[in-house]
């Protein structure tokens, strides 16, 4: 049998190298000082994750449910569109796979979009997005989305600030007629602390399996946490609105998170058969509006 050669550590151990030599002290501490299982963030509200069992047993039964709205939305006809937003290593692809384990994925489908094509640069900034959009009885769910000009683009010098003015102006008007037009959109937005952030970063360093994850744009973004924290409190701030509200989750936990974000998909939905609590209802410590967003 031919044993093939381990990958080299990717970007040079850039990761490590900032951990090293530019990573706040406090930060370098936090993350050298801890346990697998501790919370490194002083203001988050457990200091240790849930149990795995109690999370596997809350998982299914929610997961049960999450087939009852499945069959609501096939029958009835509904469309809904999940945004997924946050820090990188937040958590979003976990909560996402455990959101559409249990689901048909002729039904609810996920969207990742590349980078933009030059023609498609060329053309209204929210356009390939609506081209994504649900048909009746469908979901989806965009890992990453419009926000990217809000946030991202904007950090790394990859829009002009007028595009970015632009986006914010238009962004309350495209996400309100998808409201008027029927559509439920629930948008996300999943954060972490420094600390964690760098840990996380750190293990996917270190692990073959999930270096895939790892992009020169996370890496680059290590050294940009103000600018980072800056934009995300503005986009936050001006995209906030009645006909599509963030819903912040403070996912310092990932199986606290799952959770919390499974509960106010269902919470958010009349469907038939819905209990009237569902498994230990949302946790509003770490779920909720804007104002529980921190910069950690």
């Amino acid at each position: 049998m031919t044993i093939l050669p381990l990958p080299e550590i990717p970007f040079d151990g850039a990761i490590s190298q900032f951990y090293e030599n530019e990573a706040p002290k406090a930060v370098r501490k936090a993350v050298e000082n801890a346990s697998k299982r501790d919370i490194l963030s002083d203001s988050y509200p457990y200091d240790r994750w849930m149990e795995k069992n109690a999370y596997q047993d809350e998982l299914k039964a929610l997961q049960v449910e999450l087939v009852k709205l499945q069959h609501w939305l096939a029958a009835s006809g509904n469309r809904m569109v999940l945004v997924f937003e946050g820090r990188d290593t937040a958590g979003k692809g976990g909560a996402i796979r455990r959101l559409t384990e249990p689901l048909n994925p002729r039904i609810a489908r996920v969207e990742a979009l590349p980078k933009p094509t030059d023609r498609q640069q060329t053309q209204w900034y929210f356009q390939r997005y609506i081209e994504r959009l649900p048909a009746a009885g469908e979901m989806v769910i965009f890992d990453r989305s419009w926000y990217n000009r809000g946030v991202v683009e904007h950090v790394f010098g990859f829009c002009t600030p007028a595009q970015r003015e632009l986006f914010f102006r238009q962004v309350r008007q495209f996400e309100t007629m998808l409201a008027q037009d029927g559509i439920r959109l629930v948008k996300f937005w999943l954060n972490i602390g420094q600390a964690e952030q760098l840990r996380r970063m750190l293990a996917r360093e270190r692990d073959v399996l999930k270096q895939w994850k790892l992009s020169s744009i996370d890496v680059g973004g290590l050294s940009k946490w103000d600018a980072y924290s800056n934009a995300i409190h503005e986009t936050l701030t001006r995209s906030h609105h009645d006909d599509a509200p963030w819903t912040v989750i403070r996912a310092e936990d990932k199986y606290r998170t799952r959770l919390a974000v499974i509960r106010h998909v269902l919470g958010d939905i009349p469907y038939p058969g819905r209990p009237d609590k569902l498994p230990r209802g949302v946790d509003t410590a770490i779920c909720g509006g804007p104002a529980l967003w921190q910069n950690d």
